[in-house]
């Protein structure tokens, strides 16, 4: 199933929908006691996504009314996730590029829960406090149920589904401070969605391909199978030292092609539009503007 938090013109609060093709239908129009959003959805457990998908193929065969996604405004895919994590340098073209180390262990940052933002959003930024701001495509991972010392071979098990990320980066404030966390925490900065995708569409999450375009021009062009480690060593590493919370998101880095290393470099700028595109979960789409 895909899921989105989508409101329309009449009532901008975000609402827990169910994306079907170009539709959507809202699941408190069909489900007494819905929901409000996706992370209570997980925290309600299996059972609870058991009985939304049954609701909703049958609404969809009796021909329940299909609001058009694209009359409809996105927010984050992921709303009131209990934790957001970024692993830093996880494409092997990635590090290189960016001049990073090749850590033994993975690098592992925060990201703040007011960076997350909807497809087809504007993010804004003022040019006084960065004038270097980069792109990356990411995989996005949500866990489903408590992870804690988990194995590789049964992460995925715990995997609720996949979305799109784009984790935009002050690069000028990055590689001045010792942490990575604030220079990819401007609000906005964290665009996801459109949909989560539930993981039994994804069945190979290290099958994918990455896309970045911006203004037209294809800039990351990669597979989620060049990740240094997996979406489930992910999963294995973080769950050793913490256990991993249902709702958490994790963004799994970007492959190469990031605009801090071109020649000429390549920034986003005031009217830039970015379009990250993942196999089988669709585009995530963000403009910009700088003031």
């Amino acid at each position: 199933m895909r899921f989105s938090h989508l409101s329309s013109p009449t009532n901008s609060v975000p609402r827990l929908a169910a994306v079907i093709g170009d539709g959507a239908l809202f699941l408190d129009e069909v489900i007494e006691g819905a929901p409000r959003d996706l992370q209570e959805l997980i925290e309600r457990g299996p059972a609870a996504l058991s009985g939304v998908r049954s609701v909703v193929n049958n609404a969809v065969t009796a021909g329940a009314t299909l609001h058009p996604v694209y009359d409809l405004r996105h927010a984050s895919a992921v709303l009131r996730p209990p934790q957001v994590i970024a692993i830093g340098a996880n494409y092997a073209a990635h590090a290189s590029e960016l001049k990073l180390r090749a850590e033994k262990s993975a690098t592992v940052f925060s990201l703040w829960p007011n960076s997350l933002a909807g497809h087809r959003g504007t993010t804004i930024w003022p040019a006084h406090l960065t004038s270097e701001v980069d792109y990356e495509a990411e995989l996005g991972v949500i866990i489903g149920k408590p992870a804690r010392n988990v194995s590789a071979l049964d992460a995925l098990d715990y995997v609720f589904g996949y979305t799109i990320v784009n984790d935009i980066t002050a690069r000028d404030l990055q590689f001045s401070e010792a942490q990575w966390s604030r220079c990819k925490s401007f609000d906005g900065f964290t665009p996801n969605g459109p949909v989560v995708v539930t993981a039994d569409e994804i069945p190979d999450p290290q099958d994918l391909w990455l896309t970045t375009n911006v203004d037209g021009a294809i800039l990351q062009d990669a597979s989620t199978a060049d990740m240094v480690r997996s979406v489930a060593e992910v999963i294995e590493f973080l769950s050793r030292t913490a256990t991993l919370q249902p709702g958490t998101l994790i963004s799994t880095g970007s492959p190469g092609g990031a605009g801090y290393s071109r020649n000429p470099r390549v920034f986003l700028k005031h009217r830039s539009t970015v379009t990250v595109t993942i196999g089988g979960i669709g585009y995530l789409t963000t403009h910009c503007e700088v003031i």
